[in-house]
């Protein structure tokens, strides 16, 4: 059961495992081996993947299935290498965008909303400046 879905649309635990060709219990299992996969819980438990959740599970896929990594591999790369820079930063920025396009909002708000964006990456360059300081 194939579903046209937008980019920014969430998608249940089912439709992830189809779209990459696994069981649902294989994701469920890396749920427990990645930290960095949180797909977000509804009640009774009904898991609903973001596109950025979705992008990093088709990450390990690649890398344990075409590169033939082990999952011991994938987490050391991950951590030295760090998950964004093998995924990459831009996931979100990509749908938000698609979505301010599309949603038809006027100027004055689209304004509004980059400026919030704007500042939200600001307080995070802070918010990392200050991680680090703390970790040294």
């Amino acid at each position: 059961m194939v579903v046209n879905k937008s980019k920014a649309a969430f998608r249940t635990i089912a439709e992830v495992a189809e779209e990459l060709g696994v069981a649902t219990h294989v994701l469920r299992f890396w749920e427990t081996k990645f930290a960095q996969i949180k797909p977000m819980k509804r009640s009774g438990g009904r898991r609903y993947y973001r596109p950025d959740d979705v992008e990093l599970v088709k990450t390990i896929k690649h890398f344990l299935y075409d590169k033939r990594y082990t999952i011991e591999g994938v987490q050391k790369l991950f951590k030295e290498k760090g998950v964004k820079n093998l995924v990459g930063e831009e996931i979100q920025k990509d749908f938000f965008e698609e979505s301010l396009q599309t949603t038809g909002i006027n100027d004055d708000s689209r304004e509004i909303i980059t400026s919030l964006q704007e500042q939200l990456k600001a307080m995070k360059a802070e918010l990392t400046a200050a991680l680090a300081k703390v970790e040294k």
